[in-house]
């Protein structure tokens, strides 16, 4: 395992550590709405901090940009971690055991290194550009679908942008009607490590942060997927608008995508 992904993991199973010890007492879990629909928890605020703290540890001349505590500027701004130590805080809040940690490395703008640990399944998803991904040690590759017929499919609803809920609802209908089902499980770094893993065929969502998917983009294409926005091209991180599968599962959904995409979203 290369020595900064092998940080990551400990990093990852230490905020890990953090969650689930929170279990055993729900009553000290504090949420706070911090914006429409989003929540934070003093739990995701002490796993950020037992991931930056190993980060540090090793690598503190290092940048990092992490959900909770923003930019951390490192002596090093060539090596850069994106954190999201809790992603899928609502379930976690509700106590729906679906969430995971995300770590990302970016090496001078591109992600080197990636994990998204769940910890309730003690599932660790990995890769290292080049290398290919793993779940537990063990290589994943994306499902083999042809078309979209009989794929299962994941989203995620707009709920931070309900105002796109129109085309938002005009894009699943299209979709719907030629796959065999659809998910909503509430946490993209999941999905995405799910696509990675051939458990789901594709992916799409719109208004996403780098946090949610640095490391899931990563998984899906040393996986063998592909990553775009929803015009086919690579600015999915400036829009947060993603689409993700095999290259035929994508060309389908985008084509049905494309159909119900206003000019807002189309970029």
């Amino acid at each position: 395992m290369h020595p900064m992904l092998n940080i990551a993991v400990r990093a990852a199973r230490n905020a890990g550590q953090v969650i689930v010890k929170s279990l055993s007492q729900p009553d000290n879990i504090e949420a706070i709405q911090k914006g429409s629909n989003d929540f934070v928890t003093n739990v995701d605020r002490e796993a950020e901090a037992a991931i930056i703290h190993t980060i540090k540890k090793s690598y503190p001349e290092h940048s990092i940009v992490a959900e909770e505590s923003g930019e951390i500027a490192g002596t090093n701004p060539d090596y850069q971690w994106i954190i999201d130590p809790l992603d899928g805080t609502t379930n976690f809040v509700k106590g729906i055991p679906h969430y995971a940690i995300s770590i990302a490395l970016r090496v001078k703008g591109r992600t080197e290194q990636a994990v998204v640990y769940d910890p309730i399944r003690d599932e660790l998803f990995t890769a290292t550009r080049g290398s290919g991904a793993q779940l537990n040690g063990y290589r994943i590759r994306t499902g083999k679908a042809k078309d979209l017929a009989g794929t299962i499919l994941a989203t995620g609803f707009p709920f931070k942008q309900k105002h796109q809920i129109e085309p938002y609802q005009k894009m699943f209908q299209a979709l719907f009607v030629e796959c065999a089902d659809i998910r909503r499980a509430g946490s993209a770094a999941l999905d995405l490590a799910y696509v990675a893993a051939g458990r789901i065929d594709g992916f799409w969502e719109m208004g996403l942060k780098p946090w949610d998917t640095a490391a899931g983009e990563l998984l899906a294409k040393e996986a063998g997927a592909i990553v775009t926005d929803f015009v086919g091209g690579h600015n999915y991180e400036q829009s947060g608008n993603l689409v993700v599968g095999n290259p035929r599962v994508v060309k389908q959904m985008l084509a049905k995508i494309r159909e119900h995409l206003p000019e807002n979203l189309a970029r």
